[in-house]
């Protein structure tokens, strides 16, 4: 199947793309979601991340601190290595799993690490970064999650930067105008896709 990878830093307003997307009847993957599940009570990955990261990342019902684990991870560098080393393969098998079963033209698979972590280069046939200055990516987070701008600014340091991504980008939506504007990028972007998707393959 063909499969676009939608990425971008925190903030850029990758979720609002894929759901404009899926408004088009394509499916989406988050990994994201994915990621939470795998960590929810009885998820496939809580365990290994208690065993590694210990009970400073849990909360006394059992269930996994979001907020600590967070802090721990975008504060060392090993740490955040460690996880992803648990995460990672978890996450890519049920996507690979979740392709198998779908019938769509194509495929949107999000994917916040793309960049970061060089994977699914074998799997993607085309990347799409979502783009926003940094300082509009601070105040949506800020507003959103309720976190401090240094806070913010620590998430972002940990990620690629603007211009990594851009290079690594196919296609560009800029999320910054009037929703109308971002819906016809998706739009434009949509029919694209779709003329790709039913290319014969080289």
């Amino acid at each position: 199947m063909f499969a676009v990878g939608l990425t971008g830093g925190i903030g850029s307003g990758k979720s609002t793309v894929a759901d404009l997307f899926a408004d088009l009847d394509i499916p989406v993957i988050d990994t994201d979601a994915i990621s939470r599940q795998l960590t929810a009570p009885g998820g496939a990955a809580l365990e290994s991340i208690h065993a590694v990261f210990g009970d400073a990342v849990m909360q006394v019902d059992g269930t996994l601190d979001r907020a600590a684990l967070r802090r721990r991870i975008f504060s060392d560098a090993t740490a955040r290595r460690q996880l992803e080393a648990i995460l990672h393969p978890r996450i890519r098998q049920q996507v690979e799993q979740m392709l198998a079963t779908l019938a769509a033209p194509y495929a949107l698979i999000v994917i916040p690490l793309l960049v970061e972590t060089g994977g699914y280069a074998d799997r993607l046939n085309r990347v799409l970064v979502v783009d926003c200055p940094e300082e509009v990516q601070i105040a949506r987070v800020m507003a959103r999650n309720g976190l401090t701008r240094d806070e913010v600014k620590a998430i972002i340091a940990a990620q690629a930067g603007r211009a990594e991504r851009l290079a690594a980008a196919d296609d560009v939506i800029v999320n910054t105008a009037a929703p109308e504007t971002l819906r016809n990028q998706v739009a434009t972007l949509h029919r694209r896709y779709l003329a790709f998707s039913t290319m014969p393959s080289p």
